[in-house]
C-alpha cells in the first residue's frame, strides 16, 4: 500500500497549559512524533481551579499560548479534565499521550485511567528541571538563584549564596518538585527547525528578554514575523536582563528562555546571549533586513548608555510595530504576588496529593 493511502495517525493531548514553557513544549513534541496530526485539549479555569487551584493565565490566553506551539495542529477550548473515550472518538483520535507524571482530580482519580484501561494511551517522558508549580515558585520567593542554576559561565556576584536546587520550590514530589534543568545540544536540535533561510529571504530580526513567553510576547513575535520571511530572535544573557530588569529578573535563564522561544511558531532562530547593543557585525551576518522593536520604551546600553539600535536606524532599517497586547512578564508577576496564599496553598496541595499516591503505589 503506498503511503498516500496510509490512515493518517491522529494523537490527543490535554492539559491546563498555564504559563506555557519548554516542558509542556517537549511533552507535545513527543506526542506529534508518534503520529501525523495533533489536536490539543486545554482545560477551563472553572475545572482547573476545582481540581488544582487557580490558573494564573486565563484560558483565552493558554489557549491563544497553546494554539503558538508549533508541532499543535488544532486546539479544543473548554476540554474535559478527565479524559474519556468518548472525548477521543469525537475527534477521531487513535490515542492519547501523557507525560509520565501524576495527574489525578480533586478526590484522586487518575485522569487518565480509562483510556490506559482500552489500551489507547501513551507515555513520553516529563522534561525534568521545570514545572509551572516551580515557576510560580520562582516568583513567590523572588530569589535570583534560579538564574545562576546551570549557567556556570556567569559568575556569582559577592556575598551570593551557593547556587541550591531545591532553593525555589518547596516541594519535593518528584514531578513538582525541582531539579536542575541540564541543557544539551541535541535538545536544542529537537526544538530548532534546523533550517536555512530561503534565497533571497527577508530576515527580520528582534531582540530581548522573553522571559515565561505570555500572550504580549506572542502577539510581539507574531507582528514581527509578518514584517518578513524568516524571524531571528536574539536572547540577552541572564546577567544582562537582571541589569536592566533588576529584582530576581530572568525569572527563566537563557537556557529554559532558548528552548521556550524555539518552540513558537513564528520563530525561525535564536541567537543564544546575543549582544544589548545590535551592532553591524550581527547585522552583516545574518543579513539582516528588518529589526523590529515594540513600541515599549528603549533602554540605552547599560554600561555606556548607547542607543542599542543606532546601527539600525542609521540603516534605514529600524522599526517599531504595535503588538496590540499590553501583557507583560511584570503584571504575570503581579499576578501571583497578588494571590500568593492561593498559590502557595496550590502548590502544597498539589505536592501532598503526588507524594501520597507514589506512597500507595510503592506500598503495592
Amino acid at each position: 500500500m503506498g503511503t498516500e493511502n496510509r490512515k493518517q495517525t491522529r494523537v490527543w493531548c490535554d492539559g491546563c497549559y498555564d504559563m506555557v514553557h519548554f516542558g509542556h513544549a517537549n511533552s507535545l513534541r513527543q506526542a506529534k512524533a508518534l503520529g501525523d496530526y495533533l489536536i490539543v485539549g486545554v482545560h477551563t479555569d472553572e475545572e482547573i481551579t476545582k481540581h488544582k487551584g487557580p490558573p494564573v493565565f486565563n484560558e483565552q490566553e493558554r489557549y491563544e499560548m497553546t494554539r503558538a506551539i508549533k508541532w499543535v495542529d488544532e486546539v479544543v477550548e473548554g476540554a474535559p479534565y478527565v479524559t474519556t473515550l468518548e472525548t477521543l472518538d469525537e475527534y477521531d483520535c487513535d490515542f492519547c499521550a501523557h507525560g509520565n507524571d501524576i495527574t489525578t482530580t480533586a478526590d484522586g482519580k487518575d485522569t487518565y485511567q480509562e483510556v490506559k484501561d482500552a489500551g489507547r494511551y501513551k507515555e513520553v517522558e516529563r522534561t525534568q528541571g521545570v514545572s509551572t508549580t516551580d515557576l510560580v515558585g520562582r516568583m513567590l520567593l523572588l530569589t535570583r538563584e534560579h538564574f545562576r542554576r546551570g549557567a556556570s559561565e556567569y559568575t556569582l556576584e559577592k556575598g551570593d549564596a551557593p547556587s541550591n536546587l531545591a532553593t525555589d520550590a518547596k516541594a519535593r514530589s518528584p514531578y513538582t518538585g525541582m531539579s536542575q534543568f541540564l541543557p544539551t545540544t541535541r535538545k536544542i536540535q529537537q526544538f530548532s527547525e534546523g533550517k536555512e533561510p530561503p534565497p533571497n529571504a527577508k530576515i527580520v530580526y528582534v531582540a530581548g528578554a522573553f522571559d515565561v513567553l505570555h500572550p504580549g510576547h506572542l502577539a510581539f513575535l507574531k507582528a514581527a514575523c509578518a514584517l518578513g520571511d524568516f524571524l531571528i530572535v536574539g536572547l540577552h544573557t541572564d546577567p544582562i536582563v537582571n541589569t536592566y530588569k533588576g529584582s530576581n529578573y530572568p525569572i527563566m535563564n537563557l537556557h529554559e528562555r532558548t528552548l521556550s522561544v524555539l518552540a513558537c511558531k513564528y520563530v525561525s532562530e535564536v541567537v543564544i546571549g546575543a549582544p544589548y547593543i545590535v551592532t553591524a557585525d550581527l547585522l552583516d551576518h545574518f543579513s539582516v533586513a528588518v529589526v523590529v522593536h515594540g513600541k515599549t520604551k528603549i533602554s540605552g546600553d547599560p554600561i555606556s548608555q548607547e542607543d542599542p539600535y543606532a546601527e539600525p536606524k542609521r540603516r534605514g532599517i529600524f522599526q517599531e510595530v504595535e503588538s496590540g497586547s499590553t501583557l507583560t512578564t511584570d503584571m504575570i508577576v503581579h499576578r501571583i504576588i497578588a494571590r500568593r496564599m492561593d498559590y502557595e496553598k496550590r502548590n502544597e496541595a498539589k505536592e501532598k496529593k503526588e507524594l501520597a499516591i507514589l506512597e500507595a503505589i510503592q506500598n503495592k
